[in-house]
C-alpha cells in the first residue's frame, strides 16, 4: 500500500510552515555545498510543499509504488528545493542534506534517477523534461492506465530549449492530458531577465496555439497552487500547462527578483545590497525563522 498525502489535507497554515522549512533547508543545504542555486529553489518552495504533502500520489516508504503519480524536474538546477521537500516528507533523514552536490552523495546538483529512490527523471541539460513526461505519458496509454498523473516543473528561461516545444506539439497531438505542466515564471535566468534574454511574452497565448489548456496563477499562494492541479485533473480534451508566477529568492529580502541569485550560492556573492559574505546565510535564515513566527500567529 502507499500513502496518498492528499488524504491527510494538511491545513494551507501548516503547508506555509513546511515551505518555510523547505526554504531554510536549502539554504542550509547550499551554505555546506558552496555552490548551487538559490533563487529559483526559493522560490518553488511553495509549489513543492504542495505537491509532496497535498498533490503527489506517492509514498515516501515505498518509493517505487506502483500506483504512485509521477513527478518530474526539468529544471534540475533547481533541485535543492526538490531534496529538502523529499526530506522532509520522509525519504532520507534530513542530516543528509547537508551531502549536497559532495563527491559520492546521493543528492548531486542535479537529479539522478538511479542515485536516490523517490527520483524520477535525470536532469541535466535543458529542455528534457516535457519529453520524459511525454514518453512516460505515452507508456501508460499503451497499457490504458488512466489514474496516475505526471507533474513535469519546468522553467520560464527554459523555455529557450526547443525541444520544450517540439515535446509541447507531440502532447498535444496525442492529447495526453495526464500531464500536467507547472511552468516557473520568476522572470529570470542565468544572464539576466526573461524578457531581456529571450522574451516569452505573451506566454498563455504560446502555450494555448500548441493545443494545451493554461492555468495562470499565483505559485506562492499554495491553496491557488492545490486548486489549480485539481482543476487541472478535471480536464481530458488536452494535456494542462499552470503558468505558476512566483517571486525568485522568496523569503530572503536580498535575492528578491534579483537575477544574480539564480546560480549563486550564500556565502560566495558580492551580490549588491546583500549582506557579507560570511553573514548571508546567518541573515537568511533569521529572516526565515521570522517569517516562520508570522506565519504562525497569522493563523492562531
Amino acid at each position: 500500500m502507499g500513502k496518498n498525502y492528499t488524504a491527510s489535507k494538511l491545513s494551507i497554515d501548516k503547508l506555509e510552515l513546511i515551505a518555510n522549512d523547505i526554504r531554510q533547508d536549502i539554504i542550509k543545504s547550499l551554505e555546506e555545498a558552496g555552490s548551487g542555486h538559490s533563487a529559483g529553489p526559493l522560490g518553488l518552495a511553495d509549489i513543492f510543499s504542495a505537491l509532496y504533502f497535498d498533490i503527489l500520489k506517492h509514498d515516501p516508504e515505498n518509493p517505487n509504488w506502483e500506483e504512485r503519480d509521477i513527478l518530474l524536474l526539468s529544471n534540475g538546477h533547481c533541485v535543492p528545493v526538490q531534496y529538502a521537500a523529499m526530506a522532509n516528507a520522509g525519504y532520507f533523514p534530513k542530516d543528509e542534506l547537508k551531502t549536497l552536490r559532495k563527491f559520492k552523495s546521493r543528492l548531486q546538483g542535479h537529479p539522478e534517477r538511479e542515485k536516490l529512490p523517490g527520483l524520477e527523471n535525470t536532469s541535466g541539460p535543458l529542455g528534457c523534461g516535457l519529453s520524459q513526461a511525454a514518453g512516460i505519458s505515452l507508456s501508460m496509454k499503451m497499457d490504458k492506465v488512466s489514474h496516475r498523473w505526471i507533474y513535469t516543473v519546468m522553467g520560464d528561461g527554459e523555455l529557450n530549449e526547443g525541444n520544450i516545444w517540439e515535446a509541447a506539439m507531440l502532447c498535444s497531438k496525442y492529447n495526453l492530458h495526464n500531464i500536467i505542466g507547472i511552468v516557473d515564471r520568476n522572470n529570470i535566468q542565468i544572464d539576466g531577465t526573461t524578457e531581456h534574454v529571450m522574451p516569452l511574452e505573451d506566454l498563455k497565448a504560446k502555450w494555448e496555439s500548441f493545443g494545451w489548456h493554461v492555468i495562470d496563477i499565483d505559485g506562492n499562494d499554495i491553496e491557488a497552487v492545490i486548486d489549480a492541479c485539481s482543476m487541472a485533473r478535471a480536464i481530458v480534451e488536452k494535456p494542462i500547462v499552470i503558468i505558476a508566477h512566483t517571486v525568485p529568492g522568496k523569503g530572503v529580502d536580498y535575492m528578491e527578483y534579483d537575477y544574480h541569485w539564480h546560480g549563486m550560492p550564500v556565502g560566495l556573492s558580492d551580490v549588491a545590497g546583500a549582506p557579507p559574505k560570511n553573514e548571508q546565510a546567518k541573515v537568511a535564515l533569521k529572516e526565515l525563522r521570522t517569517l516562520r513566527g508570522k506565519i504562525r500567529n497569522e493563523h492562531e
